[in-house]
């Protein structure tokens, strides 16, 4: 009798083991009661920390509590950077990537991703008068940007003659930049209108060139989970069509959407 009790003990830790194993994302957020999501703090409009209440916000966080709120659940917020947050998506300790990330082919070797949520471009932010109007005036410069970015890469194709510093963060190359240790920061132009807009001194600088990229932003999810993928794509959807992501595009960014711009809709 203790030994039939034995084998149908490990038997029921088998079963468990394996509905655990093929149990999706969807039904661990909601037996966990919250969705873990991994943002950035330090990137202004996007995801960044307000002095007045030492929360997090931004166009990204807002998105979070978007996907939260249908789904039923509590949001909880983990801060990643450009370098770490595929790896963290990756080992599971977020269930989802809200960070001004890029979609490039080379990354769905680790994670899948949403539809395009945010389409942005990039190019240069530099001080007024410095005489630089494009990356052809980089040539032997030096140019700040972050490290693990697609910025960094794309901006040694644009301009080969730079001499690119990454940082750990955007923040970091903007002060640079303030410092005269760069001429110029690169990045996303969503990012840059946020770096500037933060600062003192706005009018100290400006936003130049032509986009020397195209920067479509998606969520990141874990690989090979189609209902949570699904689910997030029916989310992004439903956002574009109650109104709330033009609302909240608006809040943040300062502007309408350009025209001619929409969310991949799909048909119910």
């Amino acid at each position: 009798m203790k030994r039939l009790s034995v084998v149908l003990a490990l038997v029921l830790a088998l079963v468990f083991c394996v509905s655990a194993a093929n149990a999706g994302k969807l039904e661990e957020i909601k037996e966990r009661g919250k969705i873990v999501c991994g943002v950035k703090d330090s990137v202004n409009l996007f995801g960044f920390v307000d002095p007045n209440t030492n929360e997090l916000v931004g166009f990204d966080i807002d998105i979070c509590k978007y996907i939260a709120s249908k789904l039923g659940v509590g949001v909880e917020f983990k801060v990643v950077t450009s370098k770490n947050r595929i790896p963290m998506l990756a080992q599971g300790s977020v269930d989802m990537l809200a960070a001004t990330m890029t979609h490039k082919f080379s990354r769905d070797d680790n994670i899948d991703f949403s539809i395009t949520y945010f389409m942005d471009g990039q190019k240069l932010l530099v001080e007024k008068g410095a005489g630089i109007a494009s990356t052809a005036d980089l040539a032997g410069k030096k140019v700040g940007t972050v490290k693990g970015s697609t910025s960094e890469k794309n901006i040694i194709a644009a301009q080969p003659a730079a001499h690119v510093i990454s940082y750990d963060e955007y923040p970091q190359a903007f002060q640079a930049l303030k410092q005269g240790k760069v001429v110029a920061v690169t990045t996303d132009s969503g990012i840059l209108a946020g770096l500037k807009a933060g600062d003192d001194h706005p009018e100290k600088w400006e936003i130049v060139g032509d986009f020397f990229s195209s920067e479509p932003y998606g969520l990141g999810v874990p690989e090979n989970d189609s209902d949570f993928r699904d689910f997030v794509n029916l989310c992004l959807n439903e956002m574009w069509l109650d109104g709330t992501y033009k609302e909240t595009f608006k809040k943040w960014m300062g502007y309408d959407l350009p025209a001619g711009w929409e969310i991949e809709l799909w048909p119910m």
